[in-house]
């Protein structure tokens, strides 16, 4: 029996496994695929406070580090459920069950599909959704980045540096993501931006060769020769195993108050899995220091 057991290995899971140690906690960090979550494909992290540029996958090995140094357990293992069993929680794994007192909810979100002919049958095989994981396939070619925020400017930035050409598909008029990385992508000899466009069809033989896109306002057509499509047009959180036990809001993020406390007592929700107005690595950490506490408080009150 865990005191708290965390579901997800991003910084918001292991920012709580490091509160919470330090609250006396036993803790369990249950991460699905690898800790440090979607920070471990930023090939640079320049916006976390007193850090003034670290690699992404460095910083999430840091925190790792300093969570289980501190005593926090890690395991790597996917969650399929959560059961309510009296004054504790069931988590659900394959092949068995672990206990907690607690649980904090730090799995975050999955990348957005583009959702056009193409896309399942190319993915793997030109269709991308990492630009730093996937880039380096691709030197000296013509790919496309989609969508209009700072993930996908700074995707395209980053492509720039390896590949001959990058298009930049968004559908709307203006991008939406912060101005410096507009004014280096307007900048960027080689991006050349398509506005306002949406992709309509990847297309391809054994890999991509091209993209059709579609004039969001007219309806007009045009084809990219590209050997890769990267999509980076946000995220979108995968709530639904937890819905019978916490409320979600209509788009599915767990509703939690800034104390990431939810609708159900002793289930609290950290990071970019709840419901926010800021999805950013300083926000996640925050709400893992917060999270942490809260459950910290519960166990102690519940003893």
């Amino acid at each position: 029996m865990y005191d708290l057991a965390i579901i997800g290995g991003g910084p918001a899971g292991l920012t709580a496994a490091v509160y919470a140690r330090r609250a006396g906690l036993g803790a369990l960090v249950l991460e699905e695929a690898v800790c440090g979550g979607q920070i471990v494909n930023s090939p640079e992290v320049e916006n976390f406070p007193s850090i003034r540029r670290i690699a992404g996958w460095e910083f999430a090995d840091n925190l790792m580090k300093q969570a289980s140094e501190l005593g926090a357990e890690i395991r790597y293992a996917a969650v399929s459920g959560i059961e309510k069993r009296g004054d504790t929680f069931a988590l659900l794994l394959k092949g068995g069950e672990v206990e907690a007192r607690t649980v904090i909810l730090a799995n975050g979100a999955k990348r957005r599909k583009l959702g056009c002919p193409g896309e399942d049958e190319f993915s793997g095989k030109g269709v991308s959704y990492c630009a730093t994981c996937d880039g380096a396939f691709f030197r000296g070619k013509d790919v496309a980045v989609v969508g209009g925020g700072s993930t996908a400017l700074e995707d395209a930035l980053f492509l720039s540096n390896l590949c001959a050409k990058v298009y930049l598909v968004h559908r709307r008029t203006e991008f939406r993501g912060e101005k410096r990385y507009v004014d280096a992508v307007r900048a960027r000899s080689n991006i050349e931006t398509c506005l306002p466009y949406v992709p309509a069809a990847v297309t391809g033989g054994e890999r991509v060769s091209g993209v059709t896109l579609k004039n969001a306002q007219t309806g007009e057509t045009r084809t990219l020769d590209v050997s890769a499509v990267f999509a980076a047009i946000g995220m979108e959180p995968d709530n639904a195993r937890f819905s019978e036990l916490v409320a979600l809001d209509p788009a599915g993020y767990v509703i939690a108050d800034e104390s990431c406390r939810t609708s159900a007592r002793g289930i609290f929700a950290a990071g970019d899995t709840r419901t926010k107005e800021l999805r950013q690595l300083v926000t996640a950490a925050a709400d893992g220091a917060a999270a942490a506490v809260a459950a910290a408080d519960y166990v102690n009150s519940e003893r």
